[in-house]
């Protein structure tokens, strides 16, 4: 891979900015450092620059240095969110939309917005604005940077809720506003940061010297890496070779030799004295194919060495090692390599070469760190031959050759000696790109002896005697010889990509798969499935129930986890760590237990055993089973966050519902009760009809509430019992205007149902409260002395039930909402009871029946239309067809 070739990755992430704003973050160890002193003067700068800038929020605290600075700039003013009895000034989001500014200073990105903003967080508010194309000036502390926070509180002691995601930092321009620990402190006497008293306790807690002095390395050490990776990135873009080396990054090269877990140990102790990342790398070339147990044990237990260590592991597939370390540390901008060196005879160097040499030659301006690893490896010997080749493949060759030269032999009279012997290059093209260099090279050297003893004079003889014939000769072994050597590296590229194209292609298809699941238990099962499918193995799925961990999924019935199973996946559980089987916990156990994370927390565990026994997992496998766990987990933990939302939506709602029934219950309770009271006290002084008439009607309007509300709980619960049977519309309609014409007092009742509509099939006992709730709504909002008509049409095959009122009338586009649950929409100045429940009743009882409800303004305005419409299937029709 050329260096001058961009990365694609790193050109997608430039163009998605392209149109956005660009983010500019004011970093600082702790308060009062100076950040928004810092954000100001260089927002005025700007603005004495001829920017359009504008302040969207800025905290004071009542410092007049900073307060100085804000005089003389645009100030969005701010709004005022009502919030359990108070008023909490935020951030006017679409003010500065509609303002539209060059530039927006917002102080305080980790800031959580006043319940009811459009965003929880004023970092999503700031997203929002760069993505509407304005830049933004923020300020953040150390501690507010969601991946810092628990490091913070280990020696802080003081935990902070209010954080930031990564990503922020990650696309924004980052300045440290710093000042040492010493001048802070003084600033904190003084009274600059905070009130006396406050200032006495935050020194003695928060912020003495060592805290301080821990958060600003925190600080410095962040805003480094975001420069280091911003600037990997611009490289990577414009296709730049070299290794920029703005920070150290180390990666050691390991391999199945015994003492590579020295150079692991060697590249940790390196990283930490230089504070730099550092990656384990196994080059996988063609000689992997004839590894042993013992080798792939080994080579297992150094990678997950260097994943115990804090370093990241890589399996980096190549030619060479020499190649394929020049591609990784290419790819990670590395500035130094640690590698280990065997003791070699001088004959093997002779003709192998060295590594450590043409790494040193190849990689110029990188650091070669060289450590001993004693003597050579011990010679393998594999069934079949090994890389010397198999005797399958010397016995196809030899076929091969015998089967050209009886070719030859028939066609002789027809062509020359040089043709002939380019029929010789066939068997060693096939055998070299089937079975290997060295099968290619015997292939060579059978095909020269063969052409030389049946086709060069004197013929069965392997004597020359014209010495043309020996150059021809020693061409066909030459070309034969070079020829194996290409078509065996071509075959080995082959190889290598073949095995990439799998390894991609399993992970395309494992995302593919996990990313169509919303289930938890089917997503264990799928992943249960696909790695055991991969590797062939047993997989299961471990979770915590009520009792401890259980078995969510496994790849085939029958799994049972054993005591020292059990103990294992525990304790991968508890610390993060992987554990049983080829690890260093609990290795007796016959499983391998891999926890599933997010962060801090363990979401599952992975289980793998083989059925014939011995280590479930090659070291060449770990890599892709790496990947196929982050993953897993990130599909897991999606699925957990959704879970969550859910959880918070219902909450909430539950909330609104809550305060909503209190707040009708105190009402249309209390009115009814009042007249109720108040005509129980005139009885003792003697009964009226007109007392008696009252209670009559308040009593009945409490226990169409009262219905109402177990009806609501009905419908919630799903406990709804239909009893169908044919209504006639006529009958339905007098009795719901009967039972309301107390709660209609003063309106005309107008109805136009005419008697030849056909039947419906119907839960009469519903419809009848879906009337009564229609009609009560329409006495409601009725103007007074206005009518109200009930009218029913049948047409092209649809019925429709509608009550009309002369009231305010529906606001436009809101006709959806007034069937929503506790949902008020007033029309008018006048004040108008109800709960909100008896339209979202109506739709309930309307859809349970197989009906749907509409509401409109009626036509010529002043007034709304609620219809009940009753589909072709709801109208009885007799033996003919005909409707009844």
């Amino acid at each position: 891979m050329s260096d001058a070739r961009p990365s694609p990755e790193a050109l997608l992430r430039q163009a998605s900015q392209e149109g956005r704003g660009r983010l500019k973050i004011f970093l600082g160890a702790a308060p009062g450092v100076g950040k928004t002193f810092e954000m100001l003067s260089e927002g005025a700068e700007r603005r004495r620059a001829g920017v359009d800038v504008a302040i969207g929020v800025v905290e004071t605290h009542g410092r007049v240095e900073t307060q100085a600075l804000t005089r003389g700039q645009e100030v969005v003013p701010r709004r005022g969110v009502a919030y359990e009895g108070h008023t909490i000034d935020e951030m006017d989001l679409d003010a500065i939309l509609e303002r539209s500014p060059r530039l927006v200073l917002v102080d305080e990105l980790a800031h959580t917005n006043a319940p009811g903003s459009r965003h929880a967080k004023r970092y999503q508010d700031v997203e929002e604005l760069l993505a509407a194309g304005i830049d933004v000036y923020s300020t953040i502390n150390i501690q507010h940077i969601e991946s810092l926070n628990d490091v913070v509180a280990s020696f802080t002691r003081v935990r902070v809720r209010e954080t930031v995601p990564d990503s922020i930092l990650e696309a924004a321009e980052i300045e440290v506003v710093d000042i040492p620990p010493d001048e802070l402190i003084e600033r904190l006497k003084a009274g600059k940061v905070y009130l006396p008293q406050e200032a006495t306790r935050a020194l003695s807690h928060f912020f003495s010297k060592s805290n301080l002095s821990a958060l600003r390395e925190l600080a410095l050490r962040r805003a480094a890496q975001a420069v280091d990776a911003q600037m990997l990135d611009h490289v990577r873009a414009l296709g730049v070779g070299g290794t920029w080396a703005g920070s150290e990054r180390i990666v050691v090269a390991v391999s199945e030799l015994p003492g590579a877990d020295g150079l692991v140990r060697a590249a940790k102790r390196l990283a930490d004295a230089l504070h730099a990342p550092w990656t384990a790398v196994y080059i996988e070339t063609p000689r992997a194919a004839h590894f042993g147990d013992e080798d792939h044990r080994r080579l297992a237990a150094v990678l997950a060495l260097a994943t115990q260590l804090g370093g990241a592991v890589a399996t980096v597939p190549a030619i060479s090692v020499v190649e394929g370390l020049k591609t990784i540390a290419t790819e990670a901008r590395a500035t130094q390599i640690v590698v280990g060196k065997s003791t070699r005879s001088r004959w093997f160097e002779f003709r192998h070469g060295s590594v450590v040499d043409r790494l040193v030659r190849d990689t110029p301006g990188m650091a070669v760190h060289v450590l001993p690893m004693g003597g050579a490896p011990a010679p393998r010997h594999t069934r079949g031959g090994g890389h010397w080749g198999s005797r399958a493949g010397y016995g196809w060759t030899t076929a091969m050759v015998a089967g050209i030269t009886g070719l030859a032999s028939g066609l002789f009279h027809v062509l020359d000696l040089g043709n002939v012997a380019l029929l010789y290059l066939l068997p060693v093209m096939a055998a070299a790109s089937l079975f290997g260099l060295r099968t290619g090279l015997f292939a060579g050297i059978a095909s020269s002896l063969a052409y030389n003893f049946f086709f060069l004079p004197p013929t069965g003889t392997l004597t020359i005697s014209n010495p043309e014939n020996v150059i021809s000769i020693l061409v066909l072994l030459g070309v034969a010889f070079a020829t194996s050597q290409l078509t065996a590296r071509v075959r080995a590229q082959a190889d290598i990509a073949a095995a990439s194209a799998r390894t991609n292609a399993a992970l395309a298809g494992f995302l593919r798969r996990l990313t169509s699941l919303a289930d938890p238990v089917e997503l264990g099962r799928a992943v249960c499935d696909e790695i055991g499918r991969l590797f062939d193995l047993r997989t299961v799925m471990v979770v915590t129930g009520e009792t401890g961990l259980v078995v969510q999924a496994a790849n085939a019935p029958g799994h049972r986890l054993e005591t020292m199973e059990l103990a294992a996946a525990q304790w991968a559980w508890d610390n993060g760590v992987p554990a049983g089987r080829g690890s260093a916990t609990l290795a007796a156990s016959e499983w391998f237990f891999q926890p599933l994370r997010s962060g801090d927390r363990t979401l599952a565990v992975l289980g793998l055993a083989r059925e014939s026994g011995g280590d479930p997992l090659r070291a060449d496998q770990l890599p892709l089973l790496v990947n196929l766990v982050d993953q897993a987990s990130l599909a897991l933990e999606r699925l957990r966050l959704e879970g969550e939302m859910r959880d918070v939506d219902t909450v909430r709602e539950r909330d609104r519902l809550r305060a909503a029934l209190l707040s009708s219950v105190s009402h249309d309770l209390r009115t009814p009760l009042t007249s109720v009271m108040a005509a129980a006290a005139e009885l003792r002084r003697g009964a009226t009809p007109e007392l008696i008439a009252t209670i009559e009607t308040e009593a009945a309007r409490l226990n169409r509430f009262v219905g109402n509300l177990l009806d609501m709980a009905r419908v919630e619960a799903g406990a709804l019992r239909l009893r169908v049977e044919a209504t006639d519309l006529t009958d339905a309609v007098a009795g719901a205007v009967h039972d309301t014409k107390r709660a209609l007092d003063g309106h005309a009742i107008q109805l136009e149902v005419p008697p030849n509509l056909p039947l419906v099939t119907v839960d009469p006992q519903l419809l009848h409260h879906c009337l009564l709730n229609l009609l009560d709504n329409a006495g409601r909002y009725a103007e007074p002395g206005t009518p109200i008509v009930v009218r029913g049409e049948h047409r092209h095959g649809l019925l429709t039930l509608s009550v009309i009122d002369q009231g305010p009338g529906l606001p436009p586009g809101r006709e959806v909402e007034v069937f929503e649950t506790f949902r008020r929409l007033e029309g008018s100045d006048r004040a108008v009871g109800g709960t909100g429940l008896g339209l979202a009743i109506v739709k309930a009882f309307a859809e349970a029946m197989g009906m749907t409800v509409e509401a409109a303004n009626r036509e010529g305005g002043g007034g709304a239309r609620f219809s009940l419409c009753f589909p072709r299937d709801l109208l009885v029709r007799d033996t003919d067809g005909d409707m009844v």
